[in-house]
Order: C-alpha cells, then sequence, then structure tokens
C-alpha cells in the first residue's frame, strides 16, 4: 500500500531521511551517490540527509565504497551496529524469552527461561518479564547500544491499536492491559520510547516478511504457527491483515468438527483441539500434563514428537498425520476465501513439517483446485520474538526523527 503524499516541508524531510535508511538497509553499505540514485533524489539532498543520519548516530562511515560511477569511489554507508536497538519480549505458554536487536538486524542479546504460565496470575509474570527486559537492556547498553522500544508478543487476542489482552485462553488471561503492568521502569527504554502488544502469530508473520525472503508484492502468504495453540495470521501486498478489531487470523479456533471437543475459548471442535500440540500428544497416547513435567520448556514436546516419528512411532505418525489433515481442512477455507501465494509454516509446526506436510497437501489437493504451494518457515519457533523486536528496528527505520524527537 502505497504512503500518502506528504504535504509540507518537515514531513517531506522525515519522508526522505526514512528512504534513505531503508535504501542502505536494503541494499547497503552504498555510497552517497548510490542512495541518491536508488532513490531518485540529487546528491546534494542525499548528503544533506546523510549528514543528519551521520550526525543521529544512525548511519555510519565504513570507508570507500563502489557508487557504479566513473571516477573515485564515495565513502560507504551503513546502519549503525550502535546507537537505537529493538527490544523483543515474548511471554509464552511455558517460556519467557526476550531479544535485543540492532538496526543492522543483529540479533545481540537473547534471554529465554523457562517459565509455567497456564492459568496464572498475570501480575508475576509480567514482574518476571519486566526482570529479563531489564537484564536486557542493561546488556544492549554495555554494547552502545539504546533501547528505542519494547514490542510484546502474546498467544492471544489484541485490541487493535491497543495494549490490551481481550482473551489468551492458553494463559487463562482476559481483558488485561499488558503495558500497565509492566514495571515503569521495565525496558530502561529512553524517555518517549514505548511499549507495544501484539498477538505471537501476529508478529511470526511479520517476521516471515521481513526476514524470511518472499515478496511482498503483489502477493500474500498465510502464516500458520504454533505452540500449544494454533495462530494463523495473513499478509497481503506487504500489509498484515488485522480485520477490525484486530482479531483477523484465528485459524485455531475455525470448527473442523463441529459436533466435536470443547475448546478453552468456549467453541466445538476447533482446530486446536485435533492439531494442536496437547491435541497431537493425546493422540498419540501421551497424557499432556505429565510430559509437561517431564518435558519442561519451550519445545520440548514438539522434540520428543520429532525424535519418536524419526523413529517410526506409529501411534506418533499416525497423530501427526491426523493433525496435517485436520489443518489442511481449515487452511481450506482460508486458501478459498483469500488466495494467497503461499502457505508457511512456522513455529512448531516446522519442526513437524516432515510428518504433517503430506496429509496436509493431500487434505489441500483433494479439495481446492490448484492448491497454493506450502512452505516451511527458516525462522522456526524463534518468529514472534524476532518480529517483535525487528518492528521496533522497523519503527526507526520509518521515522528517523521520531527516535531523535523521543
Amino acid at each position: 500500500m502505497a504512503a500518502p503524499a506528504p504535504t509540507t516541508q518537515q514531513e517531506m524531510r522525515r519522508r526522505n531521511l526514512a528512504r534513505v535508511l531503508h535504501a542502505v538497509a536494503d541494499d547497503g553499505p552504498m555510497s552517497r551517490a548510490a542512495v541518491a540514485a536508488r532513490i531518485g533524489l540529487t546528491r546534494t539532498s542525499v548528503s544533506t540527509l546523510v549528514d543528519e543520519l551521520l550526525g543521529a548516530g544512525l548511519l555510519v562511515e565504513l570507508g570507500p565504497g563502489r557508487s557504479g560511477a566513473v571516477g573515485r569511489p564515495g565513502t560507504a554507508l551503513a546502519l549503525s551496529d550502535r546507537g537505537p536497538c529493538g527490544i523483543g519480549a515474548e511471554v509464552g505458554v511455558d517460556h519467557l524469552a526476550v531479544c535485543a536487536v540492532d538496526l543492522r538486524g543483529e540479533v545481540r542479546v537473547r534471554i529465554a527461561v523457562d517459565a509455567a504460565n497456564r492459568d496464572s496470575d498475570p501480575g508475576p509474570v509480567l514482574r518476571r518479564l519486566s526482570s529479563l527486559v531489564r537484564e536486557a537492556a542493561a546488556e544492549a547498553g554495555k554494547a552502545g547500544l539504546a533501547p528505542a522500544g519494547l514490542a510484546v508478543a502474546v498467544p492471544g487476542l489484541v485490541a487493535r491499536g491497543t495494549t490490551t489482552v481481550v482473551q489468551a485462553p492458553n494463559l487463562g488471561w482476559t481483558d488485561l492491559d499488558i503495558a500497565s503492568l509492566l514495571d515503569e521502569d521495565t525496558p530502561g527504554l529512553a524517555p518517549g520510547a514505548g511499549c507495544s502488544v501484539d498477538n505471537e502469530a501476529n508478529l511470526g508473520a511479520l517476521a516471515e516478511l521481513w526476514l524470511g525472503g518472499h515478496s511482498p508484492e503483489p502477493d500474500g502468504f498465510v502464516h500458520v504457527s504454533a505452540e500449544i495453540g494454533i495462530g494463523a495470521a495473513v499478509v497481503v501486498d506487504g500489509e498484515l491483515l488485522r480485520g477490525t478489531r484486530g482479531f483477523a487470523g484465528e485459524l485455531g479456533h475455525v470448527p473442523v468438527r463441529p459436533e466435536g471437543r470443547p475448546c478453552a475459548c468456549g467453541g466445538i471442535g476447533c482446530l486446536e483441539q485435533y492439531a494442536g500440540e496437547e491435541a497431537v500428544l493425546r493422540a498419540a497416547g501421551f497424557d499432556p500434563r505429565v510430559t509437561a513435567e517431564r518435558h519442561p520448556g519451550p519445545g520440548a514436546r514438539i522434540d520428543l514428537l520429532a525424535t519418536r516419528a524419526e523413529g517410526g512411532d506409529r501411534a506418533v505418525l499416525r497423530a501427526l498425520a491426523e493433525a496435517g489433515t485436520a489443518l489442511g481442512t481449515a487452511l481450506t477455507g482460508a486458501v478459498n476465501l483469500l488466495d494467497p501465494r503461499t502457505v508457511v509454516l512456522g513455529g512448531a509446526l516446522a519442526r513437524l513439517a516432515p510428518w504433517l506436510l503430506p496429509s496436509l497437501e493431500h487434505e489441500l489437493d483433494r479439495r481446492l483446485a490448484g492448491p497454493p504451494p506450502v512452505a516451511v518457515s527458516r525462522l522456526g519457533p524463534d518468529g514472534p520474538l524476532l518480529g517483535a523486536a525487528h518492528s521496533v528496528v522497523r519503527a526507526v527505520l520509518d521515522d528517523p526523527l521520531a527516535h531523535r524527537e523521543a
């Protein structure tokens, strides 16, 4: 979607500073002349913009670089590996994680801890998350980085434009304003730096868009991910499709068996009850609660299922095949409605893809004329956390003046 044309000199300047930063982010290191050719401005204009970005600590000069023109090479420009960074945090059912990402997209700090967050009092959980964010911000500070904001990924519905979790069935949280419960000094952020909260599937899809190698236009993709539950998000023309309330993509609560099992969301026969982690464990003959106690931590049960599948465990293979069929049934409706270029499996589904894909693709082939290809995310379970941190970085690239004014 094209941005509206700037209407004032200040808006034009903001827009052009962002264009310079994005050019260097996308194709750098590059000279001033190369930037001018890339964005269609004069070298004099670009030089003025570059000087401002250098002074703000957002760009650095590396030395002579190639401009593509005849003559002496210009100085190569690159995004700074110091200065502003994005802090991403994730609240999982069985873990908490925080990372810091610099403007170049490099993960500079990552902290993850096991945490039994199901049906927990949100206060202690968020206080512990606050402590982890402060720890990550302190480590980032030692590397010359200053957090420009905090984005939190949660496994639940987040009201559009707010930091309020309307419902997170697998955490047992409802109508909870995450930002208000985080410690006031949580991120160690600069004054004015903000906190955002989003659904983990949305942030995983954005990470897939920015880091997964998908073209933002003109096609789109459906990103399906899993932890305890199943989430999905839709990207169209490089933009996340959020829906009126911000609830778009709740694939896990699409009914695949209308007379089936009750779900924590209050529905009946939801996909999550047939393809979620606990459903697959149950179908494979495991007690989910006992298995969680014996295999705590993020990804532990998925690793167990994958190891058993690799060893040819028939019960596990059958359970995964049934889960793939349920996923294919739910995705049929999404594909018919949205006609995406690709379906991307992320999160835990990426680890289990070898055993899910045959029955999933069979179901799509059976139900659809010309189904889209199904790809496996290379980001895996790190997608939501990376998407959270990169959303802060992208905000700096999109409006560097806002960062300076903060």
